[in-house]
């Protein structure tokens, strides 16, 4: 039987949440084809996560737990991805469309002699034909694209799809792999986290997000308080990250992150696209803006008009109240 093989990408011991939304739609495709979900984990804690796996509907999971590969190294993860693909022949390779896939996803392909549908919104498989939608001009539209190719890569967006359990047997395949560290021209010596006990951005639930409209360290500590609150982590703008106010690393957008959380505060954020492809996929939008006619209002599940200075104070005092 042929199968879809799943990466399941690993961040801080967990199986990151984009990569079971993708997985998701890869059972659903599987079964819609009379196909095997497989599952891949690369990392010295794979074995550790094959359950979880299997929680979403892998039948097998493939696990590569050579060190090497928690170094975050390009060339041993497109080794060992090589490695597994050559084992399970899989009819499709789905991923999310992580900063670390991308990196790796066109060098995987010439390796394995694959086509690649990157950063899709949605994808199915019917026939010999793999099909997507994705979204282009900085998301404003979307783009038909397909491949009957034998062996298609494809790589989803954060928020395109729901995460959905489906428990399966998730039986465990050791795929032995070696690989000469001593080959690689780099190295890598530390990973650098942003200080505190800061939400991960990608990964998470609830953002609360400033723009323009937070001009200063008063607006900062509003925005911060709202974060504290809701347990949600903080993103911003690329106007506001300029000023200095916020750190590069919160940048949502067409040219920072891209977001798909449960809840989204867009703060004083106008609602340029340059922006809102980096966050259109939030499932509920809460935009507090002055200007009526701000673009962000088209997108926003609720709109509060008026000057975040006066509505954040009222907001963050009743959602206390509320919580107590």
């Amino acid at each position: 039987m042929s199968s879809i093989l799943a990466l399941c990408s690993v961040q801080d011991g967990r199986i990151k949440r984009s990569s079971l939304e993708a997985m998701s739609r890869a059972r659903q495709v599987a079964v819609d084809n009379g196909m095997a979900l497989e599952g891949v984990i690369l990392g010295s804690n794979a074995s550790s996560l094959v359950a979880e796996a299997a929680q979403y509907g892998a039948a097998r999971v493939h696990t590569v737990t050579n060190p090497v590969l928690d170094a975050h190294l390009n060339a041993p993860v497109i080794a060992a991805l090589d490695t597994v693909l050559k084992a399970v022949q899989p009819r499709m390779l789905v991923a999310a469309s992580t900063e670390a896939v991308k990196d790796i996803l066109g060098a995987l392909a010439v390796r394995s002699d694959a086509a690649v549908l990157p950063d899709v919104a949605s994808f199915e498989l019917s026939g010999d034909t793999v099909s997507c939608q994705r979204p282009v001009m900085a998301a404003k539209k979307l783009a038909t694209t397909s491949s009957a190719h034998p062996l298609v890569f494809v790589s989803v967006r954060s928020g395109s799809y729901e995460a959905t359990e489906a428990p399966a047997q998730g039986e465990e395949v050791a795929v032995p792999f070696d690989f000469d560290a001593s080959s690689l021209g780099m190295t890598l010596k530390e990973i650098v986290s942003q200080a505190g006990d800061t939400v991960d951005l990608s990964e998470a639930r609830v953002v609360v997000a400033a723009g323009r409209g937070v001009r200063d360290e008063e607006g900062r500590a509003l925005v911060q308080e709202l974060a504290d609150i809701t347990g949600a982590a903080i993103g911003a703008s690329r106007a506001v990250v300029e000023t200095g106010l916020f750190p590069a690393t919160a940048q949502i957008g067409q040219t920072g992150k891209v977001v798909s959380p449960d809840l989204y505060f867009a703060i004083g954020i106008s609602g340029a696209v340059q922006h809102t492809a980096g966050m259109a996929n939030s499932r509920i939008i809460v935009a507090i803006n002055k200007d009526a006619d701000a673009p962000i209002f088209d997108l926003a599940t609720y709109g509060l008009v008026g000057d975040c200075f006066k509505i954040l104070p009222l907001l963050n005092a009743a959602l206390k109240e509320a919580m107590a």
